[in-house]
């Protein structure tokens, strides 16, 4: 039926698409189930559970006595209330209504949605007890305390359980928004970033559309890897792909060049009943997020700092002492075994020192347990030639240079205890960037220099997914996709997830 529709959909003089009633009526269908049921379905919940809140408060007060004893003669029947409660169902699910709690993107985080709630019912009681005291109708005052905080409750748990299941159920793939992206600049590669590193909330990225075939794969860097979104055609395939796809949602991302262009698509989107957002050109402006302030009524937009400034700087440097100082305690013993066995298995000094580029490309001195004959730099050169590599990210999985005591330190990680030591000084982080050597950052891009905006680490991004097995290009991906999503979480599920990755030595050699 949807190419039969195709067929016979004819395009005006300006390209756009013709309303086609056999198109759009099946759309707004699903519109009208996706989303109007489901908003009314939750009114009439939240209805019932004000209802049921108000009966226990009763229940509380008269036959409970919760609140000190109640004298009979004082006591009513629930019939009295019914009025009041209906007044107190209406008139807060009015307000929740007109603030928006049913219309609220599913990014909100459950404290706004929790703080709506609450000032919502809040409102609601108010007018109850208003009514209440103008009609002259005194019952027990705790009745409204009761039901007041129990709607509250009621209402916030209901999110919160009805949160959980629908992460889950997206989280599998169910009842998801396919989306598509139309562009792969900056703004366009962030919004995708963001709905790869969140499938709770219920987007999945069929892939993009850009003004031209792409000359290479658009990759990603995430928090799950790197990531190649599939190029899905030109924006003269727009229609024909929505129509074929069952496309939910499109998000538009073009710079601002191509405002033209961005006409058509919402137009299209609508001829299609396809929901659509737009991104503004502001996220052009950098990789950091903007900040928008007002002053007289009029919007100003400035650039926020790096995320690890001030107080987050303060965050991370705090974590980095207490992890470094309670590892190195806690080592001490093994390191002391290990020294030994490096010197058993081969001559040459115990650490092995090396120059390495830190935060704002200042060089710093690193220092790792030796896993190589003395001397094996000097042998770098020849093997690069031997081998055709290049100096950025030099690794070999068979190198002739490494000791017996050296492939397992590596296969375990344990040669990088020492720089534990780098990062009590502050020229390392716990998690961070991978710290180059010169040599590497002298055939950087202008692009690759941005991972030097932070503290390298000794874990990060690049080690929990592929560590040697990525080239270059995808670790630096990673890290800066890190330097601009830095929060203190997001150090602490790279660190629970370094822990299987030295267990089992993927991608260490």
């Amino acid at each position: 039926m949807r190419d039969d529709a195709a067929a016979t959909h004819g395009e005006g003089e300006s390209g756009l698409a013709v309303r086609s009633t056999s198109v759009i009526a099946p759309r707004r269908r699903r519109s009208f189930w996706r989303v109007w049921i489901p908003r009314f379905a939750q009114a009439l919940l939240d209805g019932i559970l004000l209802a049921i809140a108000f009966w226990l408060a009763y229940l509380i007060r008269y036959h409970w006595e919760f609140g000190g004893e109640v004298p009979s003669s004082f006591i009513q029947p629930f019939s009295a209330f019914v009025g009041r409660t209906a007044l107190f169902v209406t008139a807060t699910l009015l307000i929740l209504a007109l603030r928006g709690l049913y219309r609220l993107p599913r990014w909100t985080s459950f404290l706004d949605e929790a703080s709506i709630i609450a000032s919502g019912v809040t409102t609601g009681m108010a007018i109850t007890i208003l009514y209440s005291f103008l009609s002259r109708f005194s019952p027990s005052r705790l009745i409204f305390i009761y039901a007041w905080l129990l709607a509250i409750v009621l209402l916030v748990t209901q999110r919160l359980i009805g949160r959980w299941i629908r992460s889950w159920l997206w989280a599998h793939d169910r009842g998801v928004d396919r989306v598509v992206v139309i562009g792969s600049g900056p703004a366009a590669r962030r919004i995708m970033q963001y709905l790869y590193n969140h499938p709770r909330l219920g987007y999945r990225v069929l892939g993009y559309v850009d003004l031209e075939p792409p000359l290479e794969p658009l990759a990603l860097g995430t928090e799950r890897g790197v990531v190649q979104p599939p190029y899905l055609g030109t924006l003269d395939e727009v229609v024909d792909l929505i129509r074929r796809t069952d496309v939910d949602e499109v998000i538009v991302a073009l710079p601002p060049a191509h405002h033209d262009r961005v006409l058509e698509i919402v137009e299209q989107c609508r001829e299609l009943d396809v929901a659509f957002s737009l991104v503004p050109d502001l996220f052009e402006l950098a990789l950091d997020r903007v900040q928008i302030s007002e002053v007289a009524g009029l919007p100003l937009i400035g650039i926020k700092e790096s995320q690890l400034q001030g107080w987050n700087w303060f965050v991370k440097r705090t974590m980095d002492i207490l992890i470094a100082s309670m590892v190195l305690v806690l080592a001490a013993p093994l390191m002391l075994l290990i020294a030994l066995a490096i010197k058993l298995d081969s001559p040459g000094p115990v650490l092995f020192r090396q120059t390495r580029i830190g935060k704002g490309g200042k060089p710093f001195t690193l220092y790792k347990f030796r896993s190589m004959y003395d001397g094996a730099e000097r042998l770098q050169e020849s093997l690069q030639r031997a081998t055709g590599r290049g100096p950025l990210l030099f690794k070999l999985r068979q190198d002739p240079r490494v000791t017996r005591v050296g492939r397992f330190l590596r296969r375990t990680s344990l040669d990088e205890l020492p720089q534990f030591f780098n990062v009590l000084k502050g020229e390392m982080s716990v998690v961070g960037p991978r710290p180059p050597v010169p040599e590497e950052v002298a055939e950087y891009q202008d692009w690759h220099l941005q991972r030097l905006l932070v503290t390298p680490g000794l874990t990060g991004l690049w080690q929990v997914n592929g560590r040697s097995d990525l080239t270059f290009d995808e670790m630096v991906r990673l890290d800066l996709y890190y330097v601009e999503n830095w929060s203190p979480w997001l150090d602490l599920k790279v660190i629970l997830r370094t822990v299987p990755v030295v267990l089992t030595g993927r991608g260490a050699y």
